[in-house]
């Protein structure tokens, strides 16, 4: 089993290829990401431990969404002098899914293409000759 070590947000994951991991908001600009900061890398018996990190090994994951985590209550309360401050906080996170691990990111799986339907132009409308109103005979 291939598995590897990152660091991120001050913390550290341990990650496996297809696993999806919630990690502290990131600032992505597309849909995928690189951890270049990989601490250790194990397949199988062969064992890479980076000083402090591996060199040239990275992580890739495919971002799948920015999610909320739960709601923490902050209530600070003080007797008998009528304070009391309630407030939250939700903390974000990216979701990821770890796709790669190694020096070069694995082949992209093929996709299937659509078809394009192409659709016939609409026929030119014509416009009917309308008559002009009759006028009302005077009185």
């Amino acid at each position: 089993m291939k598995y590897a070590v990152i660091k991120t947000g001050g913390k550290q994951y341990k990650v496996t290829e297809g696993q999806v991991i919630e990690v502290e908001l990131l600032d992505t600009d597309g849909k995928t990401f690189v951890f270049e900061e990989v601490l250790l890398v194990v397949d199988g018996d062969k064992i890479e431990l980076g000083m402090p990190t591996v060199p040239g090994m990275k992580v890739y994951a495919d971002v799948i969404e920015v999610i909320k985590g739960d709601k923490i209550e902050v209530f600070k309360y003080k007797s008998k002098s009528r304070y009391r401050k309630h407030t939250g906080h939700r903390q974000k996170y990216t979701q990821l899914k770890v796709t790669g691990i190694g020096t070069q990111k694995s082949a992209p799986k093929a996709k299937a293409v659509e078809p394009e339907v192409v659709k016939a132009p609409k026929a030119a409308k014509v416009a009917a000759v309308k008559k002009p109103a009759a006028k009302k005979a005077a009185k």
